[in-house]
């Protein structure tokens, strides 16, 4: 392995996308690797587009794809995976919720030949975690025992930000959700995958307010027990 493609999907993020940019490019990747850095601009109406066009001037290896409208996380995510070349994928949301420093962490199981997924949990582990929102605890480990119950994993966080793919296995399945639907769809599909091996590990977890900027609300929470069934039940490819 000779490459990490880290894609970042970022929508209104005029004051934070600068800040995470400096924690990737700063982070120090373990066991040789280099970085492939890809952001989507997911048709931000505030300055994200101006303030990306003026950081990348300053880091022309930054690769950056606009997209007209606002689609979402998972339709990001899918024009950023026509572009990467590293042999892992990592998806880092553009707040600074989670910290690039876990990168290594997340890298360990796979580099060492026994995972082909990793998942990096907020809910295991020693790192810093913000507290916050009772009910959205309840919900999220609620969605990913419902996940696990059909996918007979045994995740302790599905919802997750931070996961860590193979390329050659995210390429393997067809993704058609285009906003936060995309955690239960990657997850279900995944683990329909022969012989596929998940792991995870303990991650940081500093969370954000919606005064912050938190763009996750219920509606995405019915749209994951949703697609939960739809992509193991009547879905599954």
């Amino acid at each position: 392995m000779k490459k990490l493609s880290i894609i970042i999907p970022c929508y209104n993020e005029e004051k934070l996308i600068t800040a995470i940019l400096d924690k990737v490019l700063q982070g120090t990747l373990k066991y040789d690797l280099e970085k492939e850095i890809i952001v989507v601009n997911d048709g931000s109406a505030d300055g994200t587009a101006e303030t990306l066009k003026n950081f990348v001037t300053q880091n022309s290896y930054i690769h950056i794809i606009h997209q007209e409208k606002n689609l979402g996380k998972g339709a990001a995510i899918r024009s950023a995976l026509t572009k990467v070349s590293g042999e892992v994928i990592i998806i880092q949301d553009a707040d600074l919720e989670y910290d690039p420093n876990d990168y290594n962490k997340l890298l360990q199981p796979i580099v060492e030949g026994y995972a082909d997924v990793v998942y990096g949990s907020r809910f295991i582990g020693d790192g810093p975690h913000r507290v916050l929102f009772f009910f959205h605890t309840i919900g999220n480990k609620l969605l990913t025992f419902l996940s696990n119950l059909f996918t007979g994993l045994n995740l302790t966080d599905m919802e997750t930000g931070y996961k860590m793919f193979k390329t050659e296995i995210i390429k393997q399945i067809n993704l058609k959700e285009n906003r936060f639907g995309f955690e239960p769809e990657v997850t279900a599909k995944l683990s329909h995958i022969k012989n596929i091996r998940f792991y995870e590990v303990g991650i940081a977890y500093y969370g954000r307010t919606y005064t912050e900027g938190k763009k996750i609300n219920w509606k995405d929470g019915f749209s994951a027990l949703w697609c939960i069934l739809k992509y193991n039940i009547f879905y599954r490819r």
